[in-house]
């Protein structure tokens, strides 16, 4: 080191100069203690430069996390954006389309009795146009049989028939979240072991969510899932989606108790496409809302008496929303609420419906209008309910 240099040098000179040795002994402990003190003052001056080092690598750390935090913000807020120019491109093609339907105000003049008249004799069209859409003069009666075609896929799911005309197609909703759907040419090809050539596996643009999905006229409808009440209707040729809608008051909370990853449920009748949820609002009572096939629109929507308390899943036919319940910890279902929107069945005076013994609960019930049958997704068990039908007797 520096002050050993000098410290022998000091040496050298002591020796020639004997007579000076007091006073260089002197000089060289004074030198010594100065480079002793320079040498503490170096280490303290590595160590601050360590820990400045160190600061200076945590907070490059902490601002790395930052910024990828602030990439995830932007990128939801990106599809938060998305979303909204979609929905507000929806509400002017809903405003374009209502400004011409409604006729100019400077033209047509009318006093407000005679349009509330007018009002009610179109509220009363529409619902007899509802009830005259399909022949619908038979109820369900009573569950006829059960056949247990197959386990397959997840404890939790659905399948069911294409209710298209002429059509055998059976498609496998298997999870309560997927984007792979399984289409098979027909129910025997669906229970045959050696069905790998009949199978076609359909990859959808978007996941859905919830054992609701329905296929109807070569779409599949469902619920987006990550979104609290979007309906998505998709191609099951390609995949791709053909529309999306935003259903106001649904997906706050489970659609059935006993089903709590199904936000939304969507049905297939002989009168069309419908979606049931639960609304907080009316004490977790069930919602029924009639959906146009072809744009998502809510045509009408309806509160029911029906809860969704130790509910497990719903179907409907000709118009009537049949609920299922069970007990939290499994047992037999029953059909115990029915919700008639035509109140052309006296639903108090309904019995209690009984379904045949099976594993657990139901996690998805579709019924299919041509067939009148149920199939039901019962603890990975893919199960057909034969229904018993009988003549509507109308209400008085």
């Amino acid at each position: 080191m520096l002050w050993k240099l000098v410290a022998i040098l000091l040496l050298a000179l002591s020796a020639g100069q004997s007579q000076r040795m007091p006073m260089d002994v002197a000089m060289i402990q004074y030198f010594q203690t100065r480079l002793h003190e320079l040498e503490e003052r170096v280490v303290r001056c590595d160590q601050d430069l360590q820990r400045s080092n160190q600061k200076m690598y945590d907070m490059s750390t902490e601002v790395r996390g930052q910024l990828r935090s602030m990439s995830t913000l932007r990128s939801e807020v990106e599809g938060h954006m998305d979303n909204l120019a979609m929905r507000v491109d929806r509400v002017e093609r809903d405003v374009e389309y209502l400004q011409n339907k409604i006729p100019d105000s400077s033209i047509v003049e009318i006093e407000e009795t005679v349009l509330e008249q007018e009002v009610k004799e179109a509220q009363l069209k529409r619902k007899a146009m509802i009830g005259q859409s399909k022949e619908c003069s038979t109820e369900l009666a009573s569950i006829k049989s059960q056949k247990i075609v197959k386990k397959a896929g997840s404890t939790l799911g659905s399948w069911m028939k294409d209710p298209t005309k002429g059509s055998s197609k059976i498609y496998f909703f298997s999870g309560m979240m997927n984007r792979t759907v399984l289409e098979f040419a027909s129910l025997k090809s669906f229970t045959s072991s050696g069905s790998s050539g009949q199978v076609r596996a359909i990859t959808l643009a978007l996941p859905w969510q919830g054992t609701g999905a329905v296929v109807f006229h070569g779409f599949a409808y469902y619920h987006h899932a990550g979104t609290r009440n979007e309906v998505l209707k998709v191609h099951l040729w390609n995949g791709t989606v053909a529309d999306r809608a935003l259903l106001p008051g649904a997906g706050r909370m489970p659609a059935y108790a006993l089903t709590p990853y199904t936000l939304l449920d969507l049905a297939v009748d002989e009168m069309g496409l419908w979606a049931v949820y639960a609304d907080p609002d009316l004490r977790g009572n069930l919602v029924v809302s009639r959906l146009d096939a072809g744009s998502l629109a809510v045509e009408q929507t309806w509160d029911t008496s029906c809860k969704s308390v130790h509910a497990e899943g719903a179907f409907f036919i000709c118009g009537i929303l049949y609920v299922v319940y069970n007990s939290p910890s499994g047992g037999r279902s029953s059909i115990q609420c029915l919700f008639d929107i035509h109140d052309t069945t006296l639903t108090e005076e309904v019995p209690v419906i009984f379904f045949p013994k099976h594993y657990a609960s139901h996690s998805g019930m579709q019924y299919h209008p041509k067939d009148k049958q149920v199939y039901a997704w019962d603890d990975g068990y893919q199960t057909i309910y034969k229904l018993d039908m009988k003549r509507k007797s109308p209400a008085t």
